[in-house]
């Protein structure tokens, strides 16, 4: 009977010391189980952020526009709130007075720039990168039924392989004619789109549904 006991208590013993192992093993199983888990939700949230990040890098929009007299750079300034875009004037070097764009004298600036095909005034602004942007507007008046000269420098000066761009004018009466289209000859380079003409008291509404008519 002793010896029976003492076999009996062993087993127990045993019995003991294994489920004690067993639950030990699994108490030193979970922290490790619970920090992988941690470290998998972790890596996909950090992809998910790189990957929206990435999108909104993506289909970046710009808005760059000269203006003589501030009518353009209203219409400008209004379709960059509307698209959510960047901003670049295009400022000369020489900046024009009243009597430069006096259209009547046949002696003005302008008058002469406008009547020689090869002017290209200089740009005072600093240059912009367009890496990143996929769209472009390129906003102007309406100078002797063209864009002006100037436009013509900062298109040739630059290269918009990949970039959607559409020209926009303001103007008392003229549309944008074949500016939008002498420009895109000029520049040589990327998706050029037909243009549009605004008056300096266009609202953000129309500018609104001119950009959704696109179709961009």
């Amino acid at each position: 009977m002793a010896k029976r006991r003492i076999i009996v208590v062993m087993l127990v013993v045993t019995l003991v010391v294994v489920l004690t192992a067993c639950s030990s093993n699994k108490e030193e199983t979970k922290p490790e189980e619970t920090e992988t888990a941690v470290e998998e939700e972790i890596t996909a949230e950090e992809t998910e952020e790189e990957a929206t990040e990435s999108n909104s890098e993506a289909g970046k929009t710009l808005v760059v526009y000269f203006s003589a007299t501030g009518t353009t750079k209203g219409v400008a300034e209004k379709l960059a709130e509307v698209a959510e875009a960047d901003i670049y004037e295009i400022i000369p070097a020489e900046p024009y007075t009243e009597e430069d764009l006096n259209w009547h004298d046949d002696n003005s600036r302008t008058t002469h720039e406008q009547n020689d095909a090869s002017a290209r005034p200089d740009i005072a602004s600093e240059s912009i990168s367009l890496d990143g942007y996929d769209t472009v507007f390129i906003g102007y008046p309406i100078w002797w039924g063209v864009a002006p000269r100037i436009m013509e420098t900062f298109v040739e000066s630059y290269d918009f392989d990949g970039i959607t761009v559409i020209p926009f004018c303001t103007s008392g009466s003229s549309g944008i004619g074949s500016s939008g289209k002498n420009l895109a000859e000029n520049a040589g380079s990327g998706t050029w789109l037909d243009g549009n003409r605004f008056s300096g008291s266009t609202t953000e509404d129309e500018l609104k549904n001119w950009i959704e008519g696109l179709g961009l």
